[in-house]
């Protein structure tokens, strides 16, 4: 695996296992968008999983996420 380079995009897969509905992956958006406006969030809601392209590091996401209600995993 290899480290992620500040200001490069990357794909990060991440288990989210609150993320039941629409709103939630509203919550989920909102919450990756604060950290990274132009990240591309792709939720899967019956898998629970969500797929970013973002130049935020892994941890960013993990704990905006946190804050925010979902916390996440790796998937």
């Amino acid at each position: 695996m290899s480290a992620h380079v500040p200001g490069t995009s990357d794909l990060q897969v991440l288990h989210i296992p609150k993320i039941r509905c629409g709103g939630c992956a509203a919550g989920v958006e909102k919450a990756i968008h604060a950290v990274d406006a132009s990240a591309a969030v792709k939720a899967d809601i019956e898998a629970r999983r969500v797929e970013v392209t973002t130049a935020a590091d892994r941890q960013t996401l993990l704990t905006a996420l946190d804050a925010a209600g979902y916390p996440a995993e790796a998937a």
